[in-house]
């Protein structure tokens, strides 16, 4: 019975540190989580073989699952913040891709990377009456 009230208080201790980060915290951890994981596992696929591709796919997917992970620990319901997210994620996109394989963005992606930063802002911050 002690033990079951001390989980119970732990608990709530937990989901009031974890309500207490900002949910773009949580956003960056998870989109640099996702986008290392699919870099490792894309160089994995293409530049390794035997014994060292399996060790970079085991850890490209446990980046991958703690992508899942971090952006389910944020205390907001996703649909809400779907906009931020996926403007995070071109922009950490695209510092891993120059920091992991050195290619500058184009500028058809820069000019489409706008619009999707762009939009990602008019769906999180656009209120409606």
């Amino acid at each position: 019975m002690m033990a079951a009230a001390a989980r119970s208080d732990y608990d709530r201790r937990m989901l009031k540190l974890l309500q207490s980060v900002h949910p773009i915290v949580f956003l960056l951890v998870a989109t640099t989580l996702e986008v290392s994981g699919d870099a490792i596992v894309r160089m994995s696929i293409y530049n390794h073989a035997g014994w060292a591709r399996a060790g970079l796919m085991l850890a490209g997917a446990a980046l991958l699952f703690g992508y899942g992970f971090s952006l389910n620990l944020a205390p907001v319901e996703f649909g809400r913040v779907v906009g931020l997210y996926i403007a995070t994620l071109f922009v950490v996109w695209q510092a891993i891709n120059f920091i992991a394989f050195r290619t500058m963005p184009t500028p058809p992606i820069l000019a489409g990377g706008a619009l999707v930063v762009a939009g990602g802002l008019v769906i999180t911050f656009w209120k409606t009456a």
